[in-house]
C-alpha cells in the first residue's frame, strides 16, 4: 500500500470514529462533491467496519447548482421543496448522524446576480429550520470536513503547476487534521485535550467583556451572561463525543446580542456561498450593523445582511491564535471551514445555544431574552493578524490581556 494510500485511509477513519463519531445501530448521511467519490467510498466503508447500520450517500455537483441560477424561470428562485426539509427532520429525531464534504468553488457564482443566491439560500434555510434545531443544539451528531476539488485546488495553489494542485492538496489536509504524524486519532485525542485545557481556563475567567484592537479595529464586545466556552470535541445530548469541524483550532462563546460596539476589519476573504468578499468593514451600535464596506463583494454582504433580523447582529466570537498550524502554513485557503482555524474569527446571525447555561432547554424567544442572537444565518468572517490585541474584563471590573500580537496572554 502506497504512502498516500495509507493517510488516505487514516483519514477516513480519523472522521468516522472521532470527527462524527458513529455509533453501533446508527445511520450516517455522507454528503459529498462528486469529485471526491474515491474518498467517499472509503469514509462509506469505514462506516460500516464502526457499525453503521445503514450509510446514505447524496453526491452534490455546483455546476448543476449553478444551472438553476443561470437557466431557471426566476420566479421559482424561492422555492425549496418541503419534503427534503421533512426528510432530514425525520432523519434527525431517529438519532442518524451526517458528515459533510464542504469544499465550495470561491469562484462559483461569478457573474451570477447575487440576489439570486440570496433568494434560494434563504429558501432552503427556512425549509431546514427544523433540522437546523437539531445541529445548533447539539442533539445529533454531526462534522464538516475537507477534501480537494480542482477548483478550489486551482484557486488555493494558483503558483504551482496544475497539475500537482491535486495533490499538494491533499498533503494539506493530511497535514491541518494531524494525519501525517504517526496515530491521527491518537493525534487528535492529545490535540483535543489541550483544547479542553484551554476552554476550562477561560470559563473559570468569566469574562464580562472582550476589547479588540488592532488596524481597522476597535471592537468591544460583551459576552452573555452564562456564556460558555466551547471548543475541540462536542457532547450531544445523548452523550456522543463529537468534532463538529474537522480542522479546528478554534475556542469559541456567545457575545451578548445587544453588546457589540465599535468597528472590525476583515482579514482573509470570505467565501460566502460561492462569492468572495473582501475588505470588510463593519461597525456596530448595541449589537447591530450600522455601517458596512467592502472592497469587494459588497452587494453580497448587503443581501446577507438583508436575510432576517439577526442577520445584523453577532452570534458568535472565536478566538485562534496567530502561531497555529494553519496560519502557519501562510496560505488563504477561500474556505471558512479552513480559514477560521487560522484567524480569530467572529460569526454573524444565529448562536449556538449549548454556548449559554440551559440554552437548549429554551425557546427562541427566551434565547433572545438571554442575549442569545438567532437568525436563518450563521456567517464566519475572520479577523485575526499579528496585530491583534484583545483585552478581558473580568468580574470585579478590572482589565487583563488575552491576547497580545495576535496570540495567547493569559
Amino acid at each position: 500500500m502506497k504512502d498516500f494510500d495509507k493517510l488516505l485511509e487514516q483519514y477516513a477513519e480519523l472522521v468516522v470514529k472521532v470527527g462524527v463519531n458513529i455509533q453501533p445501530g446508527q445511520v450516517l448521511m455522507v454528503t459529498s462533491p462528486l469529485e471526491t467519490v474515491e474518498f467517499t467510498r472509503l469514509i462509506v466503508q469505514k462506516a460500516y467496519q464502526a457499525g453503521a447500520k445503514y450509510v446514505q450517500v447524496d453526491f452534490e455537483d455546483e455546476q448543476i447548482v449553478r444551472s438553476r441560477y443561470e437557466f431557471a424561470d426566476d420566479s421559482t428562485l424561492d422555492y425549496f421543496p418541503a419534503w427534503k426539509g421533512e426528510m432530514l427532520e425525520k432523519f434527525a429525531e431517529e438519532g442518524g448522524a451526517t458528515l459533510t464534504i464542504r469544499v465550495p468553488d470561491p469562484e462559483l457564482y461569478k457573474g451570477i446576480d447575487s440576489q439570486k443566491v440570496s433568494r434560494s439560500t434563504k429558501a432552503a434555510a427556512r425549509a431546514r429550520r427544523a433540522f437546523a434545531d437539531y445541529t445548533r443544539n447539539s442533539k445529533i451528531s454531526w462534522c464538516l470536513i475537507k477534501a480537494p476539488t480542482r477548483a478550489w485546488a486551482n484557486k488555493v495553489f494558483a503558483d504551482i503547476p496544475a497539475e500537482e494542485r491535486i495533490s499538494v492538496m491533499w498533503d494539506t489536509i493530511f497535514k491541518m487534521n494531524r494525519v501525517d504524524g504517526g496515530d491521527a486519532v491518537q493525534n487528535w485525542h492529545e490535540h483535543l485535550e489541550r483544547l479542553k485545557e484551554l476552554r476550562a481556563k477561560l470559563n473559570g475567567k468569566r469574562y464580562k467583556s472582550l476589547h479588540y484592537r488592532a488596524p481597522g479595529t476597535d471592537l468591544h464586545i460583551e459576552l452573555a451572561e452564562g456564556h460558555i466556552w466551547h471548543g475541540g470535541a462536542s457532547e450531544t445530548q445523548n452523550g456522543t463525543s463529537v468534532v463538529h469541524n474537522m480542522p479546528t483550532e478554534e475556542v469559541f462563546t456567545m457575545p451578548k446580542r445587544d453588546g457589540v460596539n465599535g468597528y472590525v476589519t476583515s482579514t482573509m476573504p470570505l467565501n460566502l456561498n460561492g462569492r468572495l468578499v473582501d475588505h470588510i468593514r463593519f461597525t456596530f451600535k448595541d449589537g447591530k450593523v450600522t455601517e458596512f464596506t467592502a472592497g469587494s463583494g459588497e452587494e453580497h454582504l448587503e443581501n446577507l445582511l438583508a436575510t432576517d433580523e439577526g442577520a445584523s447582529y453577532l452570534g458568535e466570537v472565536a478566538l485562534v491564535p496567530y502561531d497555529s498550524p494553519i496560519s502557519n502554513l501562510n496560505r488563504i485557503f477561500y474556505n471558512t471551514g479552513v480559514d477560521e482555524n487560522a484567524s480569530c474569527h467572529l460569526a454573524l446571525g444565529s448562536a449556538y445555544p449549548t454556548n449559554i447555561e440551559n440554552g437548549t432547554q429554551m425557546s427562541n424567544e427566551e434565547l433572545l431574552r438571554h442575549g442569545c442572537n438567532v437568525s436563518l444565518i450563521h456567517t464566519d468572517f475572520m479577523i485575526g493578524s499579528a496585530e491583534l490585541d484583545i483585552d478581558g474584563e473580568l468580574q470585579d471590573g478590572s482589565i487583563e490581556p488575552v491576547f497580545r500580537n495576535g496570540n495567547w496572554a493569559i
